[in-house]
Parts: C-alpha cells; structure tokens; sequence
C-alpha cells in the first residue's frame, strides 16, 4: 500500500497537483493513524493533506479510484447459458458469416467475458496507450482501443445477427431480452477499456519525474542541482515570477507616500508658527534601479542565472537594470536583453553563458570590479541599488575593496546574495568576511526558494 500511495502522489504531481515532501509525509501519518479498511476515511485522509486547493480536486478525484479502487469488473450476462438447442444451432448459422475477429468478439459478448489482461496489453501496445502519460487523453485513448476491437463493426454485426433471427422466427420478446443483455454487455466492455486506459496512463505518470518535483527543487542547494533539475527550474522562473509581479504591485499601489520629510514639514508650516498642519512627504520610489554583478563560474553558475532570469522577468517593476557577468573578466550582458521581451530572457542568458562558458580558469573578482570602475561606474548613483552575486572566492586575488567600497558609497543601498552560510566566509580564498561590511544587508540564497524570497523582499522596499 505505501508503494502505492507513493505512486499515486507522483501522479498527482504529474497532473499538476503541487505536493511537498512534507505533505507527503503528512498523507503517510494520517493514514498510519485512520488505516485503509474505511475507504470514505482513507480517501479524505489523502485529500486533506495533499490537496491545497480546489483546482486540484478534479485531480485529486480522477486519480484516486485509478489507484485504490479495487471493484469488481462490469457484470456481464452469458446469453447462451439458458438457450434451447434450436435457439444455440441458429446463433451458430449466424455467426459463420462474419470474419474470424468480428466472430471472436461477438462470442465474447454472447457468452458475457470481459476482455483478457493478454488482450488489453495487446491493445495498450497497439494504440501507443504505453506512452501516454496525461489524463486529459484517457477518454481518446479509450476509443482508439474500441476502434482497434472494430467495436462498431461488431455493434453493426449484433444488429443484424438479431435481424436475420428475426427473419428465421425467433420469438420477439426472446429477442429483445437478447438485445437488452448485449447492450449491457457491450457497455461493461467500454467500462472495462476506460477504466484501463486511466489505470495505465496514471502508472505512466506515477513512473514520469514531472514537474511536479518542484517543491523539493525549490528548496535543494544549488550545487547539488543536476542539468535536469535546471531545466525544470528555469520554466518554473516565469511562474514565480508572475506571482512576485502580482504581490510587489499590489504592495506598490498601497504604498501611496514615501517617508516623512521633516525639513520640507517644517518649511511649508513656517506659515503656520512651525505648526505642521501640512505634512510633507519624501518622492516614493516604488520602481528601483539596479545594477547586478553576477559571478557565472561554476559554484555560482545555477544561482546567477536563475537571478537574471528573475530579474529580467520582472523588468515592468523596475525602471532600468544594467547587468553584468564575470569569471575572471567582467561583460557588460544587458545588450543580450535589449529589444528582447522578459519571456524570451532564458533565451538571451544561455547565450550569455555560452559565450562565457565554465572553466579550470581562475575567477578574478578584483579583476572584475576594476572592468567595472573603469568604464561603468557611472551606472550607479544615489537612485541604485547595487546588487552583487557571488560567492565572495576570488582564488588568493586582490580583492580591490577600495573599489567595492566606492560602488558601495555611491549607491543607494548594496546587497550581496551568496549561496554559502557564514560559517565558511573566510575560510580558504574566501573575502567575503572583508566585503560584507561594506554591504547594506547580506542575504544567503542556497536555493531557488531563498533567492525568489531575496528578489521579493529587495524589490519591495523603497
């Protein structure tokens, strides 16, 4: 049952239903404590901890009886059991006409036998049902399988078997007692085909890695990402992206005033014996500037890109960004972007990174920093806010902090993201201890999760 119930949660996945480890694991408790004889329980149990929204109930309620319903197969009638001899002998005349496949499903339903588990897999390879992984085509999957039984044909061969028996004198209420019952039968062998084709499709998707891993990549060190999970990542950026939109402009609308200016206060109240009766207020900057210096060598490679691709995806709450690369030179990469819209931004970064690709060179950010100060320093003033990812490793190089510093002063605020804890600031050819005084605020994004939070909270403030 829990190789199951772990299936059933990557279906899930697969069909759009975001789920955490750590609901999965809620789901496994919660049946450990209710069990699994009471289904009605069993089922809510798992919906209650691994559906977050009624979007995915549809889901939820497809996915469920694909895994854990056990009932019986359709009833089906055999029609020859209490025939006469005349009545079986004149079934037997009519059948000869038709071909060997026609004649071999007609009996099928005449004698009231479900199709073989040999026959279903036969038609699951034949249909390419086997490589089908989404539910949105169960119900066309299910008919390609009936069209291959040629279940019309056979509707059609019925049809006129019972009107040749007719013609033969047949009594016509025997007659329709037989139609009654290969109706129900033919429809039991639809049931059965759907209900197939959902079973394999949802062990498709059980088997696929979607995603649906998402939420457990959003929260896995970058360094420990392998090409695929970047891939992921990278679509899952314009998601995040969409939703930071709708938050920060929604916080953007109701912030309506800056901070209090005391000196205006005072002088538009001179009027007034210096009694503040009109209140002034600082200009809000509710879209920031920024100037970005992201380092593209290995360690940092995954957690710069994401950056840029957040950043760009975000450019209508922002009113200009220069962005810059480097390993062990610096490259002015906003000319990538330029005339591209944020949805192609992947696009102009994998360029970027193709031009700039890793290596066994050295990276060199003291370097980097004085590309910079020679010809791009006039890109930052008082309206910046200058933000710096990396590592803060520049292989035993001079740091050149009188240049940092500088940046630093000229900008409205400084903010290094780096993906290593404290604890290793410092230590080897680390000079991250040396440059964080010299920052606003340092933020440690090991993760997606950590930088999206990062990016959030940096394009809130004013």
């Amino acid at each position: 049952m829990e190789e199951r119930i772990v299936r059933f949660i990557s279906a899930l996945r697969a069909g759009g239903v975001r789920v955490s480890l750590a609901e999965s694991a809620d789901a496994f408790q919660a049946v450990e404590h209710l069990g699994i004889q009471e289904r009605d329980a069993f089922k809510l149990s798992l919906r209650a901890t691994l559906v977050k929204d009624a979007s995915s109930i549809p889901t939820f309620e497809e996915l469920f009886p694909l895994f854990f319903d056990n009932a019986d197969a359709p009833p089906m009638q055999n029609l020859m059991d209490d025939m006469s001899p005349e009545e079986a002998q004149m079934l037997a005349q009519m059948l000869r006409q038709f071909n060997e496949q026609l004649r071999k499903m007609m009996e099928k339903l005449l004698r009231g036998e479900q199709l073989s588990q040999q026959e279903l897999e036969q038609l699951a390879q034949l249909t390419g049902l086997n490589r089908m992984n989404d539910m949105r085509y169960r119900d066309w999957m299910a008919k390609r399988m009936m069209r291959a039984l040629q279940f019309k044909e056979v509707q059609q061969a019925m049809r006129e078997m019972m009107e040749l028996m007719a013609q033969m004198g047949m009594n016509k209420q025997r007659l329709e007692q037989m139609r009654g019952l290969i109706r129900q039968n033919m429809q039991a062998i639809e049931e059965q085909v759907n209900k197939f084709a959902g079973q394999r499709i949802a062990e498709k998707m059980s088997e696929e890695r979607p995603e649906e891993n998402i939420d457990q990549l959003m929260d896995l060190p970058f360094n420990a990402l392998t090409d695929g999970d970047m891939q992921l990542l990278r679509k899952e950026v314009q998601r995040l992206a969409n939703r930071l939109r709708s938050r920060i402009a929604l916080r953007q609308k109701r912030a309506k005033t800056g901070q209090l200016d005391a000196k205006a206060t005072i002088r538009a109240n001179l009027k007034n014996g210096g009694v503040p009766m009109e209140i002034r207020h600082r200009d809000h900057r509710l879209k920031p500037k920024l100037v970005v210096i992201c380092d593209i060598s290995t360690s940092m490679r995954p957690c710069s890109e994401l950056m840029l691709s957040l950043v760009y995806a975000l450019q209508d709450l922002i009113t200009k960004t220069h962005a810059f690369a480097f390993i062990d030179h610096l490259e002015y990469i906003s000319p990538d972007f330029a005339g591209r819209p944020a949805s192609e931004a992947n696009e102009a970064i994998k360029q970027v990174l193709i031009r700039m690709p890793p290596g066994h060179y050295s990276t060199d950010l003291g370097y980097s920093l004085d590309n910079f100060a020679r010809t791009y320093m006039d890109t930052i003033d008082r309206r910046t806010t200058f933000i710096m990812v990396g590592d803060g490793r520049n292989n035993y190089n001079d740091p050149r902090l009188d240049l940092f510093q500088e940046m630093a002063r000229r900008a409205r605020r400084t903010i290094w993201i780096n993906t290593e804890p404290p604890m290793l600031w410092g230590s080897g050819d680390s000079d991250m201890l040396k440059y964080a005084p010299l920052c606003d605020n340092v933020v440690i994004a090991a993760t997606l999760g950590e930088l999206t939070t990062a990016v959030d909270h940096l394009l809130s403030e004013p």
